[in-house]
């Protein structure tokens, strides 16, 4: 199989989707691989260290896209790539179309066989090529939430971990999945109070077991919510409908009831943000304000780590990158279900359920998919 990997051109992205040992990996097995020309170097991996693998090394993404068997990405395919897709070509990369009708049109306009990482499962009923993300999104969470709550950024001007005297700062999570336990775990590191919220009880009597009492917990009701985001400095969005739209948490209305320039974290604004003031932004104007309350929304806040973020999906995208190569995407999925479950479109279908509910659209199942 001939795999491509083009350099990734939303804004402000430095991540790629293949390291050099993944282009090592493809080559042993009998694959050829080609790389747009400084793809890696946003994550320091240079061209040099790409031709030392194996790989082919071209000069534009046209190329990649007009040749490649399989593509092999980070972000979304923006309007321009997604323009240059085609039928019975394999895109792996992150997707998150739930919430993107334009992305999706296009995708299933193009009949492209795209499989989303982050509706890969596996065993043990996790997301194993979100986690890596996830880990990474909700460490960065606190950092930039601290960030935005110093006053020349519009925050309160409220130092996370205070100091002898004054009491820290206080950070709810809502969320104790991956990214909230992450997130917590380093604003408690910080000095800062505080609060998971979570509507899981087993989930929450693990964090208090694994943590030892470092953060507390609290169950997500609407009333708990309410009293909390309006005692807090830094609020982080942390849930997850696995494929879905993200649902609201907090709503326009509860702005009011926060302190002005407290600090509204969404990491699942890549999934439609869950709150309902959330709004994309980049890492070039990364904040905004909306009744006196800032908002972080950067889409792709693990971009900002590129060479740490980029290893880290290496490390969890190679195996099942593999496997598509050496088997073709109909045997690898029909061998694997959790790949399957990775499918999003086909041949001008949705194959993934949430997808269609979320935009109102028709969709088959999967495994429906195999047989076209």
């Amino acid at each position: 199989m001939l795999i491509g990997c083009p350099k990734e051109i939303k804004n402000q992205e430095y991540r790629v989707g293949m390291m050099p040992a993944a282009v090592v990996e493809a080559v042993a097995y009998g694959h050829s691989v080609i790389i747009e020309k400084s793809a890696g170097a946003g994550a320091g991996f240079e061209d040099t260290a790409y031709l030392e693998a194996g790989a082919e090394i071209v000069d534009t993404a046209a190329e990649i896209f007009a040749r490649a068997d399989m593509v092999v990405k980070v972000k979304e395919p923006q309007p321009v790539e997604r323009k240059q897709l085609r039928e019975g070509q394999i895109l792996f990369t992150y997707l998150h179309l739930a919430p993107d009708a334009p992305q999706t049109n296009d995708l299933l306009a193009s009949g492209v066989t795209a499989i989303a990482y982050e509706t890969v499962t596996d065993r043990n009923g996790t997301l194993p090529l979100l986690a890596p993300m996830s880990e990474v999104a909700g460490k960065l969470a606190p950092q930039v939430g601290s960030w935005t709550l110093q006053k020349a950024n519009g925050g309160r001007g409220v130092l996370l971990g205070g100091v002898p005297g004054v009491a820290p700062g206080r950070v709810v999570v809502i969320g104790g999945g991956v990214v909230g336990t992450h997130a917590a775990r380093v604003a408690a590191g910080m000095g800062a109070d505080v609060t998971v919220l979570d509507m899981s009880l087993p989930r929450m009597r693990y964090l208090d077991d694994a943590f030892s009492g470092l953060f507390k917990s609290r169950y997500a009701s609407k009333d708990n919510t309410a009293a909390l985001i309006a005692d807090a400095d830094i609020v982080v969005g942390a849930v997850l409908i696995p494929g879905a739209a993200a649902p609201t948490l907090i709503s326009r209305a509860q702005l009011s009831t926060m302190k002005p320039g407290s600090v509204l974290v969404d990491v699942a604004i890549d999934q439609g943000g869950c709150f309902e003031t959330s709004k994309a932004t980049t890492h070039d104007d990364p904040i905004y304000e909306v009744d006196g309350i800032m908002h972080y929304c950067v889409a792709n806040m693990p971009g900002a780590v590129a060479r740490t973020s980029t290893i880290a999906l290496g490390n969890a995208t190679m195996p099942f990158m593999m496997a598509l190569a050496n088997k073709g995407w109909k045997q690898a999925c029909a061998d694997d279900i959790h790949l399957l479950n990775g499918l999003n479109t086909h041949h001008g279908k949705i194959t993934y359920a949430a997808v269609g509910k979320a935009l109102g659209m028709d969709f088959i199942d999967a495994e429906a998919a195999l047989k076209m």
